[in-house]
């Protein structure tokens, strides 16, 4: 049995055959359409979550199995302050397989370790975001063509971005990447991140605070909001929450092959014009999570690819 927590649980070989299986699922469809038939998705969601919760159900639906669970932790026994391995213990005896999404950091860890069920991290505080980098990763490999030798923009909150934090832990095992991260001091990714990037050979980062000098030499440019939740001081996100807004005319310093991604919910930082523009892909994005979540939930239940 095994549980996806962080994009490093999977070796480069695996990623790359999970992408491929779900492009074959994009490809067609109608094959997987039973292949989880009688299979159980428990979605363990504490805080709220729309795109998330709502591609891991319709990912095991397309697959012929079923769902269950609680989408906030007011409507769980959560409330009434069972703890997280009590409730694994229980969800285990209910489903097949589960998603977990947490505000607390290391939560989804905790329930690995007495599920017997394998647990899917979909979330935890600002920690780590596996299957939203899975699905960065066959966005981009399939706008792109491939997963090395690009240079990637990072853009807004990298300091409590977990989806920023495990898209970099997956990319710098690819090779000839470059990163320019691009934030406010305020938000500029933590330590630890960058410890990581300084140490991994082949791998090269610049930190800057402007978009606009950063945008002509991207190959993709990834957007996220500043997040109100996971501020302590309402008057510092009031302060930064518009570093950033892109905008149809700042799109004009951008080469004609780059992509914009977007984890989603997007709040004010890419302007309503710019959704018409072809290399705004994040809508795109969020339908590949679907693709990819299927295949994760084929890998992890050991359901084999059918002919």
């Amino acid at each position: 049995m095994r549980h996806l927590l962080n994009p490093l649980d999977f070796k480069v070989d695996e990623i790359d055959h999970l992408l491929n299986l779900a492009h074959d699922i994009e490809e067609h469809r109608e094959k997987y359409a039973h292949v989880c038939a009688g299979k159980k998705l428990a979605t363990l969601f504490y805080e709220p979550s729309t795109r998330t919760r709502l591609s891991f159900e319709a990912a095991m639906l397309n697959l012929g199995g079923s769902i269950l669970g609680f989408s906030s932790a007011d409507s769980s026994s959560a409330a009434k302050g069972e703890s997280v391995a009590d409730t694994i213990r229980v969800i285990s005896c209910y489903a097949d397989i589960c998603a977990m999404r947490h505000p607390k950091e290391g939560a989804p860890l905790v329930a690995s370790q007495f599920s017997t069920i394998p647990v899917i991290n979909a979330g935890d505080g600002g920690h780590q975001h596996p299957t939203q980098t899975l699905t960065d990763l066959l966005t981009i490999k399939s706008l792109k063509g491939r997963l090395d030798n690009l240079t990637i923009g990072l853009c807004g909150d990298l300091k409590f971005g977990r989806t920023v934090h495990s898209l970099i832990n997956a990319l710098v095992r690819y090779s000839n990447i470059h990163f320019v991260l691009i934030s406010p001091q305020e938000l500029k990714i933590p330590e630890y991140v960058r410890e990581k990037l300084i140490n991994t050979q082949g791998v090269t980062f610049t930190e800057v605070s402007n978009l606009d000098e950063a945008l002509p030499q991207l190959d993709i440019l990834y957007m996220t909001r500043v997040q109100k939740e996971r501020f302590f001081n309402e008057e510092d996100y009031i302060r930064l929450k518009d570093s950033y807004i892109l905008t149809k005319e700042k799109m004009k310093l951008a080469k004609d092959d780059m992509y914009i991604l977007h984890p989603l919910p997007r709040v004010n930082e890419i302007s309503v014009e710019v959704d018409k523009d072809p290399r705004a892909a994040y809508f795109r994005q969020a339908q590949y999570g679907v693709y990819v979540r299927m295949a994760l939930i084929m890998t992890l239940l050991e359901v084999d690819k059918p002919c």
